[in-house]
């Protein structure tokens, strides 16, 4: 992604239930069950409904707790940490069990142990700008980063899937964007990012996860990863 709003900046510049049924003894049309209270047909149908209506709740309780735990429980326990880097000036949260990594061109990758896909990233390059709303709205840029994703070869298909504007220290202008790209290298994957520009330099913040068909994002992990997200900032001055 760096390389892609770099690019783009230098670009600017330079130009189940069922009722329960209790069926009633069957006579011969002449015989009256003496037995059998004048109402009993009208009791029984209504403890019926009683013991169903409360089968429906119990039913819809049991769905939905045994659905919001099967989505936890299908997701690994993803602990986050903060990471500060007072030289270049920027902070954020991340998955305190992913591991630093070096690699050309970051100023700082963590990837989770066993699956270098996922990985959140951070790079800092200068610029002539002093904010973001000088080179274009949140849209502008999003639209220029899905075009740039459309023109690599491995890209199959890139879907928007948000952008949004927030303020950060000292009010700070700071971009984010999701989105989903299918790639024929690293599969259905979703990236969240966001961007800021302080003291002349352009701050971008890249995280990648597996979003394939076979093991999609589960809810757990989108809202971890947008902890993460939401806490990309300029490090605080004293």
């Amino acid at each position: 992604m760096a390389s892609k709003i770099c690019l783009a900046l230098s670009t600017h510049q330079n130009s189940s239930f069922s009722f329960i049924h209790n069926p009633i003894p069957k006579f011969p049309s002449s015989t009256k069950p003496p037995f059998l209270p004048q109402n009993y047909k009208k009791e029984t149908l209504q403890v019926s409904l009683c013991l169903s209506k409360r089968e429906l709740n119990l039913s819809l309780v049991t769905l939905l707790l045994n659905g919001f735990y099967a989505d936890v429980s299908k997701a690994e326990e993803m602990d986050l940490e903060r990471y500060t880097d007072s030289t270049e000036g920027f902070t954020f949260l991340r998955p305190s069990s992913w591991i630093k990594v070096d690699k050309a061109g970051a100023t700082v990758l963590f990837q989770e142990a066993n699956k270098g896909s996922n990985n959140v990233g951070v790079v800092v390059n200068p610029v002539r700008l002093s904010s973001l709303g000088e080179f274009g709205t949140p849209q502008f840029v999003a639209e220029k980063l899905i075009q740039a994703e459309k023109r690599k070869e491995s890209t199959i298909e890139v879907e928007l899937i948000g952008v949004a504007e927030r303020s950060g220290q000292k009010g700070l202008q700071v971009y984010e964007f999701e989105y989903k790209v299918d790639s024929s290298r690293g599969g259905l994957k979703r990236i969240f990012s966001a961007a800021f520009v302080a003291s002349r330099k352009l701050y971008l913040l890249n995280i990648n996860y597996s979003d394939k068909q076979e093991s999609p994002l589960d809810n757990y992990t989108r809202t971890k990863l947008e902890e993460v997200l939401h806490s990309f900032d300029a490090a605080p001055t004293a």
